[in-house]
């Protein structure tokens, strides 16, 4: 501990009489220091030592002056019996009075209360309250002082008692110290102690610590003089008093006096710590103020990986610096000097020096006990210990004690002597290093009376290090330069700038770092040094780990290798480079070694990296070349080729076995790697046969499963029976076709039910007879009846299984079998998106339920099986028109051209909406399409507010994305159309005449009549047809003999078919036809047009379509021509209606009907 003056200043009245500083404090902050002189109080500005202001309020002198801990404002007090509160900005606030003179003054330091205390009372003022509220005591107060956390203060009285007080001045604690006056206390600031610590300093002249339920904290010191003050230092650790002897002494917080801070003329009366720094201000009975700075060395001492510290000036930490394990010594008393050796702890106290060793030889252990203690007061400047002896350094001069305090040798020296470091040896033999100021550098040893000189230099030596080996000295001079000797030889070997200590690494001997101006720096050999940010000074290094002492911290700074160890490699050696490696590298960085001494022909390094890698594969290769050069093999194409093998170069290796002669070797590594096209290469070269090469490589593939490869690889040697067993039960049939014999690749295309690759087989093989009979086994009647054409005398095989396939499940009864095969068939064509197989499918299945109902029977008499049946039959034929009418709208949509026109497109968009409005829509059939589909088409034809319509809807569903920035201009540029649809694209109902909307939201239905469209399967477009009902006791027997006659030519031209009124006697639907109305799924609100026996005369066969399923539930339905131009035909398979040209045109190019594909052969006969 060092103490300087920063400043100081002398007070004296205008007569030139000193005056007396009775108390000063500190603005929070450090700027300022408040002092009382006399009748003013005095601002000085801390740095520069000015006088700022003199205040002037009082009439007496001040005793008492103290500042608020959020620094706004400070107050004074003194004999004049007032109390002043001044502002920051030094101007007076407000003033209040007591009966007696002000003793002393403390702010609050939470809620910025003042507490003023007199010989008869104290006062408390608030800053809020703006009033003082008083409290008698028995005895005169001296001193005050708040706890850190506001709620207590602590008052010292003239009769030797200490009261501690909550803050409203009730009175809780009362120590009783006697009779002698309590002339100073101090609460301690530190705010991570377990309790509050009040100190207390009296003029029995003692010094105590309580607590603050009145608790004695250890025992009390005697000082020897009258004490005026105590303060403690911000961190809590160190106090410093002050009083009669005429000096400031610095004490722990535990009561050990550590030293004298100052020395003043007179009696200090107060002395105060600046807030969070070492600085200390006194003021004396002379009139004399001065700031003094105390510094704190550093006591360290280090070996190795053990490094010793002071802390709290009375007790030594050691840590270990690799476990960062830690064992602190409490000495209670002042540690001056440390010194580390092996397991050996020196402490030098003011009296003595204690001797410590560990407790156990582990070398991770951390518990010390005494040794020896040397009752002695030495000084010295530098301690050192070793095994048995201690060594004190006195300027020139070292000198050895035993332990047990007899001085047993001395060495005097012809310079200061500015380092030393003990460099190990015997016990009681140990050597030492020493620089000196001139510039010299002895080696000492402990047995040896005379010092060793080592070398000179002209700069002082600041600091130095020895390396592993002992063969080369690291120094550090004044002019921050690193130096670094041959010890044999004496040359310097090589010098760095900016360094400020340096150390060799312990366990590597050619390595050594050094640090300055924020760089530290590592050298290894004779490379260039690697450089990285660090802080301090370094003070050891071991393996990768650099020790930094950095102001009172020890750091340990991981240092990578990997740049030393890139250059070892680069320069290939290996051996240094190796030693490196282990001092800790990455694994990458060991892989790279370990394959660049292999490549080096290194094989110890190699051994070595690969045995820590854990490589046994490199291991074994190393072995191998071990035991070629035991057998005498060992040639150096070989060796290295292998190496190649091992490391990928597998050309550069085949290369080198050929250069060996070598070729077997070379074609197994190819053979080995599956690089068959090289293997059978080198193969051609040698004019070896392939045929082995080729076979082993068969062999590989099938091993791997490859059968295909294998096969081939078969094939190309010509060993086709290995080929077709191989490749049959793989069931890749696709490649037996290419192999013969073909017998047994028919035998794996049918096991594999591949039959088309047996029948080009059979083809192949001429085999008519079985060809035939594989298409009846697969019910393919076309191909089987085209053979039979071709080749009559097989006529008689085919007919037989052809009858008996087409009755095969009705004449089984399997109903059930049919229909859900036929569901099978139409969920697959949906998931394909066959959309016109998939309405053809539910067209079937429509009438596979239709069957399971009887002809004759009733729909009262109906099962509640036949009543589902029934329902079915309607669902699935609603089901197959929409996606009949589904499949034209989405081909429009994904394909460039389609044969319809726009405006049956529109239709069939239109109807799809309306059918799906309210029911749920098929899987399958996608909203966004028949909307996308819709807007476009009705853009092209006009419709612009069906289109409007169509884009608002889109904008709710999630469309392709190509789809988003054509509907997102289209929406736009359609706003600019008329807001109208073209008048001939709305739908007229035959009915009633009523002209509908495009989109209906009850259904594809009339919004008048509520008459349900019809419309062709081929356009879709909405058909003239007037459904009518038979009056009542007209038979359908009279009906179809009334209609099949044909009425007078003017009769029927002028046939009107309006609905006739109920004026001429017509009623309602009778009961029976709610039946029908049910069946059909209408909703027919108005009156049903109803035609008698001379109504039924009047019409023209071909303009009536009688709708019979030929079943009793479902009874006859009777369709008119509403129009005299229009001609429509009925499919009397599927039952639904076609314009006549439209049915022509598809009858033409399919044979069949467009909806149903049944030939109409088939329904004639």
């Amino acid at each position: 501990m060092r103490t300087f003056l920063t400043w100081s200043d002398n007070v004296n009245d205008r007569d030139g009489n000193k005056l007396p500083i009775y108390d000063l404090t500190f603005k929070p902050d450090g700027s300022q220091l408040i002092v009382g002189a006399g009748t003013e109080v005095l601002v000085y500005d801390v740095a520069e030592g000015e006088l700022i202001q003199s205040l002037k309020a009082h009439k007496d002198n001040v005793y008492a002056v103290d500042y608020s801990a959020d620094g706004t404002r400070f107050a004074s007090g003194g004999a004049d019996k007032q109390v002043v509160i001044w502002s920051s900005k030094m101007e007076g606030i407000l003033k209040y009075s007591h009966s007696d003179a002000i003793q002393a003054l403390s702010h609050n330091p939470v809620t910025g209360q003042v507490i003023s205390c007199t010989a008869s009372d104290f006062g408390l003022w608030s800053p809020e309250q703006k009033n003082v509220t008083k409290h008698k005591v028995p005895a005169r107060i001296l001193t005050a002082s708040w706890t850190n956390d506001g709620q207590f203060f602590a008052l010292g009285l003239f009769n030797g008692h200490v009261s501690i007080r909550n803050r409203s001045g009730e009175e809780k604690v009362r120590i009783e110290r006697g009779t002698s006056p309590v002339w100073s206390i101090q609460w301690c600031p530190a705010t991570d102690k377990e309790a509050e610590l009040l100190a207390i300093t009296d003029w029995n002249q003692k010094l105590a610590f309580f607590h603050i339920n009145g608790r004695q904290v250890g025992k009390e010191r005697n000082l020897g003089y009258d004490p005026t003050c105590v303060s403690f230092f911000s961190s809590g650790d160190f106090a410093v008093v002050g009083g009669s002897d005429q000096k400031v002494t610095l004490w722990t917080a535990e009561g050990i006096k550590l030293g004298v801070v100052c020395e003043k003329e007179s009696w200090v009366w107060c002395c105060k710590v600046k807030p969070k720094q070492n600085y200390v201000a006194v003021g004396c009975n002379d009139g004399s103020i001065s700031v003094h700075q105390i510094v704190f060395n550093t006591v360290h001492g280090l070996y190795n990986d053990r490094y010793a510290f002071r802390e709290n000036m009375t007790d030594v930490v050691i840590q270990h610096l690799v476990t960062d394990q830690r064992a602190r010594i409490k000495c209670r008393d002042y540690v001056k000097k440390i010194a580390v050796y092996k397991d050996r702890l020196a402490v030098q106290l003011p009296d003595r020096i204690i001797i410590y060793e560990l407790f156990h030889d582990d070398a991770t252990d951390m518990h010390y006990r005494i040794k020896e203690k040397l009752q002695k007061k030495l000084d010295c400047n530098l301690l050192v210990v070793t095994s048995q002896h201690i060594i004190l350094c006195l300027e020139k001069k070292l000198q050895m004690y035993q332990f047990n305090g007899d001085k047993e040798r001395e060495w005097n020296l012809e310079s200061l002597i500015r380092y030393i470091k003990t460099i190990g040896g015997p016990k009681g033999q140990e050597g030492l290093l020493v620089g000196m100021k001139n510039g010299q550098i002895f080696q000492v040893f402990l047995n040896n009376p005379f010092p060793i000189p080592l070398i000179k230099q002209q700069t002082p030596v600041r600091c130095l290090d020895l390396n592993l080996s002992r063969t080369k000295l690291a120094v550090v001079d004044d002019h921050n330069t690193c130096l670094v000797y041959c010890l044999k030889t004496k040359e310097l070997l090589f010098q760095e700038p900016n360094a400020n200590s340096v150390s060799w690494n312990s366990e590597l001997d050619d390595m050594l770092c050094y640090s300055g101006n924020g760089v530290l720096n590592v050298k290894t050999g004779t490379f260039l040094s690697h450089q990285q940010k660090m802080q301090g000074f370094v003070v050891g290094f071991k393996g990768s780990r650099i020790f930094c002492l950095h102001i009172y911290n020890m750091t340990t700074v991981d240092v990578p290798q990997s740049t030393s160890l890139e250059r070892y490699l680069d320069k290939k050696e290996f051996e240094p480079g190796y030693k490196v490696a282990c001092l800790g590298v990455t694994e990458s960085d060991w892989r790279r070694l370990a394959m660049e001494s292999l490549e080096g022909l290194n094989f110890d390094v190699a051994k070595k990296a690969f045995v820590r890698l854990r490589d046994i594969q490199f291991l074994d290769l190393i072995k191998m070349i071990e035991r070629m050069k035991s057998d005498g093999k060992y040639e150096m194409d070989n060796v290295v080729g292998e190496i190649n093998t091992y490391v990928g170069k597998f050309h550069e290796a085949a290369r080198l076995f050929k250069r060996a002669s070598n070729h077997a070797r070379a074609i197994q590594m190819y053979t080995e790697l599956n690089m068959w096209e090289y293997a059978t290469q080198i193969a051609a070269e040698t004019n070896m046969d392939p045929v082995e090469i080729l076979k082993r490589k068969a062999q590989t593939q099938q091993d791997r499963n490859d059968l295909l490869a294998a096969a081939s690889t078969y094939i190309e040697v010509g060993d086709y029976i290995q080929a077709i067993n191989i490749i049959g039960p793989s069931g890749a049939v696709d490649r037996l076709i290419e192999i013969t014999p073909l017998t047994r690749c028919l035998y794996y295309f049918k096991k594999a039910n591949h039959y088309p690759y047996a029948a080009e087989c059979l083809v192949k093989m001429g085999d008519i007879s079985q060809l035939l009979q594989l298409h009846i086994e697969l019910m393919q009647w076309e191909e089987a009846f085209r053979i039979a054409e071709t080749y009559p005398e097989f006529s008689a095989l085919i007919f037989l299984p052809y009858m008996e396939a087409q009755m095969n499940y009705r004449k089984a009864g399997r109903i059930d079998e049919a229909i859900r095969v036929l569901e099978r068939l139409a969920k697959n064509a949906v998931i394909e998106w066959r959309f016109n197989d998939a309405a053809y499918y539910y067209h079937l299945l429509s009438l596979e339920h239709l069957q399971t109902i009887p002809d004759e029977m009733d729909y009262k008499k109906l099962s509640e099986n036949q009543l589902e049946s029934l329902s079915a039959f309607e669902q699935y034929r609603q089901t197959s028109e929409v996606y009949f009418a589904f499949q034209s709208v989405r081909k429009f949509i994904d394909e460039p051209f389609t044969s319809h026109v726009s405006e049956s497109l529109l239709s069939m968009a239109t109807f799809l909406l309306n059918t799906t409005m309210k029911a749920t829509t098929p899987p399958g059939v996608s909203k966004s399409y028949v909307l996308y589909g819709l807007t476009k088409i009705a853009r092209s034809v006009g419709a612009f507010k069906l289109a409007r319509y169509g884009y608002e809807r889109l904008q709710n569903f999630r469309i392709p994305a190509e789809w988003e920035n054509i509907s997102d201009i289209s929406s736009l540029t359609v706003r600019g159309k008329p807001s109208n649809d073209r008048d001939d694209l709305q739908p007229v109902c035959f009915v009633c005449s009523t002209v509908n909307p495009m989109l209906n939201a009850k259904g594809d239905t009339c919004i008048e009549c509520k008459e349900r469209f019809i419309r062709s399967m081929y356009s879709f477009q909405i058909l003239p047809l007037v459904e009518f009902v038979l009056a009542d006791g007209v038979s359908d027997a009279e009906a179809a003999h009334l209609i099949a006659k044909e009425p007078s030519a003017q009769r029927a031209d002028n046939m009107d078919l309006e609905r006739k009124s109920t004026k001429k006697g017509r009623s309602k639907m009778s009961s029976d036809h709610e039946l029908n109305r049910h069946i059909e799924g209408l909703d027919r609100s108005g009156s049903i047009l109803k035609l008698d026996k001379n109504d039924l005369a009047e019409l023209r066969s071909r303009d009536v379509f009688i709708q019979d399923w030929g079943k009793a539930c479902l009874g006859r339905r009777y369709f008119k021509v509403n129009h005299v131009d229009a001609s429509i035909m009925m499919c009397p398979h599927c039952r639904h209606f076609f314009m006549d040209d439209e049915w022509n045109y598809q009858y033409l190019q399919e044979g069949a009907c467009h909806f149903c594909r049944s030939k109409l052969e088939t329904h004639t006969d």
